[in-house]
């Protein structure tokens, strides 16, 4: 395994082609601060440009995924501040929902506010069965910030998240998946195995396509009817271009694993 220790909020190794994106402020249960959110920019413009990247695991150090933003940070900012501060992380986050590369979150413990956000912005998320969730920021006197009352209802449906909102409540791992807010949750013995063994099956298909795939699926989501199913073909008719879909095919009638390339 490949580490990289340019931070110190945040932890980044890369074993294969998958990356592993840790949050690390475990004395802070990982909360978010300036200073994480700047690393996590940063971290997500270096796995942007690696093209060894396929896919992304996203987690948090000790017993916590993400308890939310600093409120001791956030506790004395005035209102441009606080929309400065919106704006980061909105802006972090909506570029790890854009990374070429499927990004799975392993969530372990707490998942509030911005962890909960952080969560959403991936592609795929698993919950340990000690995971926690939850938007609390009416009980501190604000809105979600980082774009929680976007994505939230987009994942949950509206009626729900306008509950989880409003409330302010926390739920645990098994009604975050009854809810479809997580596609899985395991034993937190289990958590980072069984991420790993999905970004693996992830990375051993076809890549091209599995870009293309997430793109119809995330343009599909924000277009009307005719326009995502038109981009859809779009990205259908390049595959045929690839020499992946050629092996893929081949591999197939020959009955053989394919061996993908990329290309």
């Amino acid at each position: 395994m490949i580490q990289n220790t340019n931070f110190e909020n945040i932890r980044y190794a890369q074993e294969g082609s998958i990356g592993i994106l840790t949050m690390y402020r475990p004395k802070a249960l990982n909360a978010l601060n300036k200073d994480l959110l700047v690393e996590l920019n940063r971290a997500v413009d270096m796995i942007a440009a690696d093209k060894s990247i396929d896919v992304l695991v996203i987690t948090g150090e000790g017993k916590s995924f993400v308890a939310g933003a600093d409120i001791l940070e956030m506790k004395e900012m005035n209102s441009e501040q606080g929309r400065e501060w919106g704006e980061l992380g909105a802006s972090v986050f909506m570029k790890i929902e854009k990374l070429k590369a499927p990004v799975i979150a392993a969530v372990n413990g707490f998942a509030l506010g911005g962890g909960c956000e952080l969560a959403m912005c991936c592609d795929i998320r698993i919950a340990s069965e000690n995971a926690k969730f939850g938007q609390p920021e009416v009980g501190l006197g604000i809105t979600p910030g980082f774009s929680g009352c976007i994505r939230l209802p987009r994942i949950v449906g509206a009626a729900k998240a306008k509950e989880l909102i409003l409330t302010g409540d926390q739920i645990n791992a098994a009604e975050a998946l009854r809810i479809g807010l997580v596609n899985n949750v395991v034993a937190p013995e289990a958590l980072m195995e069984t991420a790993m063994a999905m970004a693996k099956k992830i990375a051993s298909r076809a890549q091209l396509a599995v870009m293309y795939s997430k793109m119809a699926i995330d343009k599909g989501l924000q277009s009307d009817l005719d326009t995502a199913a038109s981009f859809e073909n779009q990205v259908f008719g390049l595959c045929f271009a690839t020499a992946d879909q050629k092996e893929g095919m081949t591999a197939f009638s020959e009955k053989r694993a394919a061996v993908f390339t990329k290309k």
